[in-house]
This record gives C-alpha cells, structure tokens and sequence, in this order.
C-alpha cells in the first residue's frame, strides 16, 4: 500500500512527494526544495519514517519542479529519471534562472530515461508511466493503478489546468492528453497535482471548465 507525503516548497508553491510502502522504500517526484528549511524538511521526514529513497522522479523539467534535483543526487545519490524529451528544458534552466532572482546548479543528467508504458518499481508497489504533453514537451503523470491515485504534475488541477505559454507548451495537445489520457482513468481516482489541492477526475471530467 503505498503511501503519499506532500510537501509544499518554493516561492511557486509547488507540491513535491514522497510515496512510500510497508517495506520503507521510497521515492521522491518533483523535488522542489529551494531554501535550507525545505530541504531539512524532508530530510526530516525520510529519516524520522525510516524511508530509504530508491528513486528521483520528475513529471517534466520545468524550474519550480527540479530545484531540489541536485540536493536529492548530494544526499542520496539519486540521478533524476524523467522523459528524454525534457532534457532541453532542464538544459535551458541556468540560463534563465538568474533574471527570475534564482541560483540554480545542475546536477547530473539521468541514466535511465522514463518512456510511457514503462512500471517503476519500489519496495512492493510499482507506477505506470503516462505520457502527458502540453503544458511541457514530454510531461509524464506516474499512476498507481493498486491504490487508484495519479501523480499528475502540472497537467490537471482543481478547476484547472496547466499553462501553455511557456516553451514548449501546447494548449491543444494538454487537451487532448487530459481528454485521452486522464479522463479515461477511474472516476474515482485521486489527482495529487503539481500545486494547489488534490482532486479527482470525475469531478473534473463534469466541472472543469476547461472541458
């Protein structure tokens, strides 16, 4: 039974995880600590829960999603695993951070790229891989089928979803990825998103209005 840990770091409030079973593995999706407390922060928990992180996950590659990328790999020695299809937009980060007011240094580039239909695998539990483009080229959501809950990044949120004005997105594409990809999952499956609260895709699939 996996478990879910949210935390809520950085000026973008973005919603980083830590999922978790009964074995103590983990993994974290979309680390976005910034400051010192955030990384203490879960440091804290992971250690206070006897949780080993096996793996360092990413929906996609923009900025508010990444930040912690390089501590995780420090304190853990975890490489990010995300779509290849992200890669320039991880790439294109130091040069743009600096105007925004953020330091940001690279970390490793992964070792194993993530493509849809693939599972990952921790302790007992596994995720299966869905390829969302839209609101960035190769945005991946990571569905725990078992327990009927999506990681889903910035794709789908409550009411809403992603934007479409930065590069690479596509307001057509993130469309038809929610329609063809989200919407054909359970009704009752629990959307944990990038920012903002949770929600589920029936609700959305008869009140969001962007459909």
């Amino acid at each position: 039974m996996i478990n879910i840990k949210k935390f809520t770091f950085n000026a973008y409030q973005e919603n980083s995880y830590v999922l978790y079973d009964e074995t103590g593995a983990c993994v974290i999706i979309d680390p976005g600590m910034y400051e010192s407390y955030e990384q203490n922060e879960l440091v804290a928990f992971i250690k206070d829960n006897g949780l080993t992180p096996s793996a360092l996950l990413n929906t996609h590659c923009h900025l508010d999603h990444v930040f912690g990328n390089k501590f995780v790999f420090d304190q853990w020695g975890l490489k990010p695993q995300f779509h290849r299809g992200e890669m320039k937009i991880l790439q294109a980060i130091p040069s743009y951070a600096p105007g925004m007011g953020f330091r940001y240094e690279m970390g490793p580039d992964p070792d194993v790229f993530l493509e849809e239909g693939d599972l990952v695998t921790f302790g007992d539990s596994e995720l299966e891989l869905l390829l969302t483009p839209g609101h960035s080229p190769a945005h991946l959501c990571f569905y725990a089928k078992a327990e009927n809950f999506l990681i889903g990044g910035d794709v789908l949120f409550y009411g809403s979803i992603g934007r479409t004005d930065l590069p690479g997105g596509n307001h057509e594409q993130l469309l038809q990825s929610v329609r063809e990809k989200l919407f054909t999952l359970p009704s009752d499956c629990e959307v944990h998103p990038g920012h903002g609260k949770s929600t589920f895709i029936g609700f959305e699939k008869e009140n969001n209005p962007f459909f």
